[in-house]
């Protein structure tokens, strides 16, 4: 008996569908591909450390607390990883900084992705920030952000690779009493847009996320007491549309895919990764 075209169609269907899933695994995922992570001992940049273990990356993870980094490679393994490569040390230090790509591309002899994650936020409005908080603020969250991906470029380059920085809703929205904050998030969106045109010819791709409220503890870092967290958090059912702070993972799937192939066509984006609050105008 000969088969009728739909019988042949509804043959092929399926070997299609298994190839159109096929190729967008491939898309998300990360494997064999050579990842910098800064601020990796704790927080979004924790956790995109695990997520980019779970995808098939091969980790080079930078933080200043070399107990929690540790406590992250671990979890990294136990994830499947091989063994992250520990480049410990603060940013704001530039032989830090060169000795971080030096032993990252002595290690793996490569580098394909750069996450920029490290940061601080500190509280304090134009009465209230001297100069020296201004410059730590400034220093850690740009400057250092600066140096790291300047280094970094040249292997980027050789790879075609990509950077995303993380930035904040506080990049793109002004907020009292958060200044030098805001301001440092403001000038890593307008770096963001910048580098991804100066590198675009080249094939490196440059993106940032910009999250809301995530909990994580760097609120609590910046000033908060226990009682005025709880607090901060419970009006996110306000201040965020969706009625909620994000969690890290959420921060950590978006990274992972701009970071990934399947954002192939991205690049010079500021996405913002916070239920909502930029497109906010509470009253």
């Amino acid at each position: 008996m000969t088969s009728s075209a739909g019988d042949e169609t509804n043959r092929v269907r399926p070997n299609c569908a298994e190839m159109a899933s096929e190729d967008a695994f491939k898309a998300f995922s990360l494997r064999g591909k050579v990842a910098l992570v800064t601020g990796a001992s704790s927080g979004i940049g924790a956790g995109t450390s695990v997520l980019f273990a779970k995808l098939g990356a091969r980790l080079a993870l930078n933080g200043r607390d070399l107990d929690n980094l540790s406590k992250v490679s671990k979890e990294c393994r136990d994830s499947g990883a091989a063994e992250p490569l520990l480049v410990p040390g603060d940013l704001t230090d530039e032989e830090t900084v060169k000795r971080t790509v030096e032993k990252t591309i002595a290690h793996f002899g490569r580098l394909d992705i750069l996450v920029n994650s490290a940061g601080i936020l500190a509280m304090g409005s134009i009465e209230t920030t001297d100069l020296a908080q201004y410059d730590k603020v400034m220093n850690i969250n740009v400057r250092s952000v600066y140096h790291l991906t300047q280094l970094c470029v040249p292997h980027l380059i050789k790879t075609k690779g990509c950077i995303v920085n993380v930035s904040s809703v506080n990049g793109q929205r002004s907020f009292p009493g958060v200044l030098a904050y805001c301001m440092s998030k403001s000038a890593i969106d307008q770096f963001t847009c910048c580098v991804a045109l100066e590198l675009a010819a080249k094939q490196v791709r440059v993106n940032s996320v910009c999250p809301g409220v995530i909990i994580t503890e760097v609120h609590k870092r910046g000033g908060l007491d226990e009682e005025q967290y709880a607090q901060f958090l419970a009006k996110c059912k306000t201040t965020h549309a969706l009625g909620r702070p994000g969690v890290v993972e959420e921060v950590a799937h978006s990274i992972a895919f701009l970071a990934s192939d399947a954002a192939s066509f991205i690049t010079g984006v500021n996405l913002p990764i916070d239920g909502g609050r930029h497109a906010m105008c509470p009253r």
